[in-house]
């Protein structure tokens, strides 16, 4: 892949951060930074450009949880018209204690893949990604399974039991923590993760030739701002156990070095989820095999779900004509 212009979301602080100094400094010719004030992305495009040396990053508002800003967004893309190579949806957020629904009906940690998905799919519909474009979204270990203190929702049981087994509906329901469902902090961070996991594979069979698109986990990297509403017990206990424990954690800048390397990776993995080996946190990604993601009913009725909360398909381009 040709190291062009390449466009990182959340890119203010941590993960994002460490990841578009990383394509700076491997001689990207262009990286398109976001913040959720113009203000806030153009003091990092200042502080990167120092930091690297470089003069090669163009800062773009974008709030992910306001469709408006996502067109907005779009629509300057549009007019500077030059196609990303490499989009990495980087930006996310841990629930905190309380549920917090966005002004647009959506649950706060599944708010980030719905304006991941308006951006992505307006992009392909206006030909602004390159025929090669890599895309990566930031998975996380949780989607596994596994992994003390989190744990997904059983999908196919959540819709056998409150929806007649329309999985579409019942992970709809997940998406805007809906009255069936219980809101506990991590396992709704497991839920959006495991539905970014199946986005990604619904949407590699979508994709043109010559694309790809992969779910990454960073795996553990505590000092950042993502944990920032975590609740008590992840912040007080679990997270200072993983500290304590070699290799089970590591640098954003280490974290971050997985997105690039998933960016490499050919068509012929695309749509996978890449996350630490069974019981790590750091170390090498590989690809995840567990049936749970495999599945491809629950990646289907991701992908409707997703469509049904963000108003926008593929296949119909009325949402992109508000930003052309």
């Amino acid at each position: 892949m040709e190291h062009s212009i390449a466009l990182v979301t959340g890119a203010t602080s941590g993960l994002g951060h460490a990841a578009a100094r990383s394509l700076a400094e491997e001689g990207w010719r262009e990286i398109i930074i976001t913040g959720r004030s113009l203000a806030r992305a153009k003091e990092t495009a200042a502080q990167l450009a120092a930091e690297t040396k470089r003069k090669v990053f163009t800062p773009l508002e974008l709030e992910l949880d306001r469709p408006a800003s996502v067109q907005s967004a779009l629509a300057d893309l549009v007019k500077q018209g030059r196609a990303v190579d490499f989009l990495l949806l980087n930006a996310g957020m841990v629930p905190g204690k309380k549920r917090v629904i966005t002004a647009a009906g959506i649950e706060a940690s599944q708010a980030p893949l719905i304006g991941h998905h308006q951006l992505t799919v307006g992009l392909l519909r206006a030909n602004l990604l390159s025929p090669n474009a890599r895309i990566v979204i930031a998975g996380a270990e949780p989607a596994r399974g596994g992994v003390p203190m989190f744990k997904y929702t059983d999908v196919p049981a959540f819709a056998a039991k409150y929806f007649r087994d329309d999985q579409t509906a019942a992970v709809e329901a997940l998406i805007r923590s809906g009255p069936n469902v219980n809101y506990v902090p991590n396992n709704a961070y497991a839920d959006a993760k495991l539905i970014i996991a199946w986005w990604v594979a619904a949407l590699a069979r979508r994709l043109p030739s010559g694309m790809a698109v992969y779910a990454v986990s960073p795996g553990g990297a505590t000092a950042t701002k993502v944990v920032r509403n975590a609740g008590p017990m992840l912040r007080y206990l679990f997270i200072p156990i993983v500290n304590l424990i070699p290799g089970m954690n590591q640098t954003p800048q280490t974290a971050a070095r997985r997105y690039l390397q998933a960016s490499e990776f050919g068509t012929d993995v695309s749509g996978q989820f890449f996350a630490s080996a069974q019981g790590k946190f750091s170390g090498p990604i590989e690809a995840q095999r567990h049936p749970h993601l495999l599945d491809g009913a629950n990646q289907e009725a991701a992908w409707q779900a997703i469509v049904n909360v963000s108003g926008v398909d593929l296949s119909h381009p009325e949402w992109l004509r508000a930003v052309s």
